[in-house]
């Protein structure tokens, strides 16, 4: 396994309602798909070379952004920075609106409408992600895939009941 990897993320979603079983179970599989395989490096900040991997990684919205706090496996800060929330907001509304579209469509629709809904819901899933990376530039290299599963995590951490 590559040193360019998270080996740990923990959310705080202090101050949030309970999530639904749907919800949690979303958490659940993203932060496991997560660690299984993902790609995470920080890149060096001028001319200092970033503190080697793996890494542990806690995700927090606080004062309206999105916190990054990066540290080594042994628990040292490596990183830490903050993202404006405004460029996720559209595609986190949205995401959570066909996700219950989508939920409510497994339990009473055919499998070719569940899979339209699916498809829809992987398109937003993928311009939220695809915006996650171009906000991370400069800060995190990853992959599409690790993107996902923090864009996902990122929803979770939005969830109001």
């Amino acid at each position: 396994m590559t040193a360019d990897r998270l080996v740990d993320v923990r959310l705080d979603d202090s101050g949030l309602p309970p999530p639904t079983p749907e919800v949690e179970q979303e958490r659940r599989v993203a932060i496991y798909d997560l660690l299984e395989e993902n790609v995470f490096r920080l890149p060096p900040r001028g001319d200092v070379a970033a503190p080697p991997g793996p890494y542990r990684l806690n995700l927090a919205v606080r004062d309206g952004r999105l916190v990054f706090e990066v540290e080594t496996e042994d628990g040292a800060p490596a990183h830490a920075f903050h993202l404006s929330l405004s460029p996720f907001r559209q595609a986190i509304k949205d995401y959570f609106a066909i996700c219950a579209s989508y939920f409510d469509a497994v339990k009473r629709l055919p499998p070719a409408q569940i899979e339209t809904i699916d498809m829809a819901r992987r398109g937003i899933h993928n311009e939220g992600s695809e915006r996650l990376m171009e906000r991370l530039d400069g800060k995190v290299e990853t992959d599409m895939a690790t993107a996902r599963r923090l864009f996902t995590l990122i929803c979770v951490l939005h969830y109001k009941g």
